[in-house]
């Protein structure tokens, strides 16, 4: 088992800011998971992930996200209340990667990258979710939970076997993220404007 070298720290420390804002507990139980099995060495800003206890914790959660994602309006409920988890989640994921590479400096730049990266993927994924809501038919909140599985799984497997690709692709994601997050609130200010007392009066 051989030490991730600093292409693959720096590419888990960006996928770990960004992945935390859309599955932070999925992101806990796979990379605690490799950790303890012995297909990965986790820096030791991480170790503690492989625990036993903190296994079953991360576990445990992931299984009540998995299910409250994929119910109309939970979702967003859910979302709402791990805005306060998620984001500094992802900046101490971040830190913890790149804790051992040389002191405090790529400690406090990892930790200020992730949780910029985990508010960027969480804003756009609460807001998508939001106005996947509006709509009367369920299936699009379970394609998009769907989607952001296949997502985050991806990209920590991108992490560990293809870290020039994760960094390329976490970038893109950031971008694209951006984009549909004003893309979405446009369209939320306009549902809210109709909704408003005397908006529908003749």
């Amino acid at each position: 088992m051989a030490a991730l070298d600093l292409p693959q720290l720096l590419a888990l420390a960006a996928v770990l800011g960004f992945a935390s804002g859309l599955r932070l507990y999925a992101v806990l139980f796979v990379v605690g998971l490799a950790g303890w099995a012995g297909w990965v060495e986790l820096p030791s800003g991480l170790q503690v992930l492989q625990h036993p206890w903190v296994l079953i914790a991360s576990g445990a959660m992931g299984v009540v996200e998995l299910i409250a994602d994929k119910i109309p309006w939970v979702d967003s409920a859910w979302d709402s209340v791990q805005t306060f988890i998620r984001i500094p989640a992802g900046a101490a994921l971040a830190a913890g990667a790149l804790g051992g590479v040389d002191g405090a400096v790529w400690t406090v730049v990892a930790a200020i990258v992730g949780g910029s990266l985990a508010a960027t993927s969480h804003l756009a994924k609460s807001g998508t979710r939001a106005a996947a809501n509006t709509s009367p038919e369920p299936l699009s909140n379970a394609g998009l939970s769907v989607a952001e599985d296949f997502t985050v799984g991806g990209l920590l497997w991108l992490a560990f076997a293809h870290p020039w690709v994760a960094l390329a692709a976490v970038a893109v994601l950031a971008v694209a993220a951006i984009w549909l997050l004003t893309r979405v609130l446009r369209y939320l200010r306009r549902v809210f404007r109709w909704l408003a007392p005397g908006a529908r009066a003749p």
